[in-house]
This record gives structure tokens, C-alpha cells and sequence, in this order.
């Protein structure tokens, strides 16, 4: 089995490395340190891809196509739960985080519809439109007048948005819609 570490810190790279060939003794792991080099090496030949969540947020559009084999390393909890996407805390002790990497390989990715409902359940279509013109910088009053709707029923969206992506902040719903696909982080401002 084919797997990719993909991370500009070559360190991290090395150690994820030497932990998944532990972990996964009969597979070829082959490392980047930009997303440039993972791009011309025939991305589609890797079972698995861990990417830093740097480089996942900033080519998003390229790894939702490949979502299905991507785990996304993120450094400590406060990376939003997104609909699909598979995360691993780096920033663990690596007792934990071995124990993470075997509950993915066990759960595969058959059980990525058990962590999380599928992206289209997780916000209505209006919260999505709702959290597109926040991620681009709209303030409520903005929002409502763009959506032919009141201030009031934005706050009410917006309220129900942070709930559902259990955000804490608006960078969280930017967060989400770059990485959902909904907007292309060149869009925002």
C-alpha cells in the first residue's frame, strides 16, 4: 500500500513517517515537503494521504477531490470538525497518537460515515449561503440585505451554523467553507 506524508516541516514528515512504517510495516511511504512535488508524483497511486492542515486549507479544491483518501494532520482540538474529513492530532504524545492512527486503520474509511454526517445534512443550503457571505467578510446586516432576509433571521442562521460546526469563532466558518469547497480561498477577502 502506497501512502503520503505531506507536510513543509520535513521533521514531522520524517517522524509520521517512521510511526506509519511501524504501524504499517508493508507499505511504501513516500514524503513531500510542498504541495508541488506531492502534485507531480501521480497523486492517484496513494491509498492514504496525511497533509498538513496548512497545505489542505490552502489547496482545498485539490484535496476535495481526493477527500476520500485524505487525514488531515492538525495541530492540537481547536481544528473544526468538518462533515467527511478525517484529522489526526499531531500535537499528542505519541503513545496517543499511534493509538489514533490505529483506530483510522481499523475504522478504514468505511467508518468516516460514523464520525460525521455527510457534508449536505450538516448545514441547510441557506446556512451555506449564510456562511459563504461571513467567510467573505459580510456583516449581518450585509448578509441580509444580500439574501432578502432580516438581521434577525441571519443571527438565527448564524447561531445555528456555529452549533452545527461546533465553531467558536468566524474563523472556524471560513475554515469550513474553504475546506467544504464552497468558496475558493482566492474569493475571500
Amino acid at each position: 500500500m502506497d501512502l503520503a506524508v505531506i507536510d513543509s516541516n520535513r521533521l514531522s514528515c520524517m517522524g509520521l513517517q517512521n510511526l506509519l512504517q511501524d504501524i504499517i510495516p508493508l507499505s511504501s511511504i513516500s514524503v513531500f515537503c510542498s504541495f508541488e512535488a506531492f502534485v507531480m508524483s501521480r497523486p492517484e497511486r496513494f491509498a492514504h494521504c496525511f497533509v498538513s492542515s496548512g497545505l489542505y486549507f490552502e489547496h482545498a479544491a485539490f484535496f476535495q477531490s481526493l477527500s476520500h483518501h485524505c487525514i488531515v494532520l492538525v495541530q492540537g482540538d481547536n481544528f473544526p470538525r468538518m462533515a467527511g474529513l478525517l484529522t489526526i492530532n499531531v500535537c499528542q504524545d505519541e503513545s496517543h497518537l499511534v493509538k489514533d492512527l490505529l483506530r483510522l486503520r481499523r475504522q478504514g474509511h468505511e467508518g468516516r460515515a460514523a464520525l460525521m454526517p455527510p457534508p449536505a445534512q450538516l448545514l441547510s443550503s441557506r446556512e451555506q449561503e449564510v456562511a459563504v457571505l461571513l467567510a467573505k467578510g459580510l456583516i449581518n446586516k450585509e448578509v441580509a440585505s444580500r439574501l432578502n432576509i432580516s438581521p434577525t433571521t441571519v443571527i438565527t442562521h448564524r447561531k445555528n451554523i456555529m452549533e452545527k460546526l461546533h465553531a467558536r469563532s468566524l474563523a472556524d466558518i471560513i475554515i469550513y467553507v474553504v475546506t467544504q469547497g464552497l468558496v475558493p480561498l482566492e474569493e475571500l477577502s
